[in-house]
């Protein structure tokens, strides 16, 4: 498994096909909820019961939704002891923002504002 880890937290520039999996992972409301809780607890991850607890799922139902995240790579299993705990790959999170953001603005430097709209800098207002 630990072989599995470490192919699944590999960066790498993302395919459309790829894009495509890790956004159809998301489109269903429990997995979004268990890769957003993920993404809170950080890097040292949750046992799958914990999950199921935080998020009143199921266990036979979050095994399911465990395996289409990780098979997307947004999500990263290891074996502790009996457990096995998940964690967000947060480089596969941002390869697929960076997927979603590429040539972002036209190639114009932006940044996002508070409403998380583009915003071009002041110099290039006018």
């Amino acid at each position: 498994m630990e072989n599995e880890h470490t192919v699944m937290t590999q960066a790498a520039p993302l395919t459309s096909a790829a894009a495509i999996a890790s956004l159809a992972a998301l489109a269903q409301e429990s997995r979004l909820a268990v890769f957003r809780l993920l993404v809170q607890t950080g890097p040292q991850g949750m046992a799958a019961t914990k999950i199921a607890e935080a998020l009143a799922i199921a266990p036979s139902s979050l095994s399911f939704h465990l395996k289409e995240l990780a098979h997307a790579n947004l999500v990263t299993a290891s074996k502790a002891g009996r457990s096995i705990i998940y964690a967000a790959n947060y480089a596969g999170m941002n390869g697929l923002l960076a997927f979603l953001t590429e040539n972002c603005c036209a190639g114009a430097p932006c940044c996002i504002g508070s409403l998380g709209e583009p915003t071009l800098p002041k110099e290039n207002i006018g």
